[in-house]
């Protein structure tokens, strides 16, 4: 199984991280260089826990189709994305985020494994880990530039505000 962390900060309020990193909108346009789309499930708007969408890209010149359940969704600190059909044996996805003086700390694990035994951890290896790197790297990196820019608008303007959960209402 491979893991990859990585750290992004971002000059904006942690709700505006959340709610883009949630927004079906800015998922499809964060890197047009896949062409993907939004093929089944929740195919606009925000994100919530138990929502299940059906992803459709071009990875390594071949359209994949990848389709991820939100298991967990806490305004405005945790997103967990789980696999439940594609292309990997397992793939899981946290995002976390946490407030801070002067911004967000945006956190990512992705941990996936290959399908195909030997031949896939060699795939993992030699090919997936730096693929899928480069990748959260670029989504990473234009959830910061929307974020710290009037960009964020076009995603979450007319969106409905999500509600962060406090001790008392659990």
């Amino acid at each position: 199984m491979v893991t990859i962390k990585l750290n992004t900060w971002v000059n904006a309020p942690v709700e505006r991280c959340f709610r883009l990193a949630s927004s079906v909108e800015f998922h499809l346009a964060s890197d047009r260089s896949i062409k993907e789309i939004a093929a089944s499930g929740v195919t606009s708007g925000l994100l919530r826990e138990g929502d299940t969408v059906k992803w459709s890209a071009r990875h390594f010149m071949v359209r994949l189709t990848h389709t991820s359940w939100v298991e967990v969704s806490r305004p405005f600190s945790h997103l967990r994305e789980v696999m439940t059909a594609g292309i990997f044996a397992r793939y899981e996805h946290e995002h976390y985020f946490a407030a801070m003086d002067d911004g967000t700390r945006v956190r990512d694990e992705l941990k996936f494994s290959a399908r195909f035994g030997p031949l896939g951890r060699l795939m993992e290896a030699l090919l997936m880990r730096r693929y899928m790197t480069k990748l959260l790297k670029r989504r990473n990196a234009a959830l910061k530039r929307a974020a710290e820019s009037n960009e964020w608008r076009m995603y979450l303007e007319g969106q409905p505000e999500i509600v962060a959960l406090t001790g008392d209402s659990q």
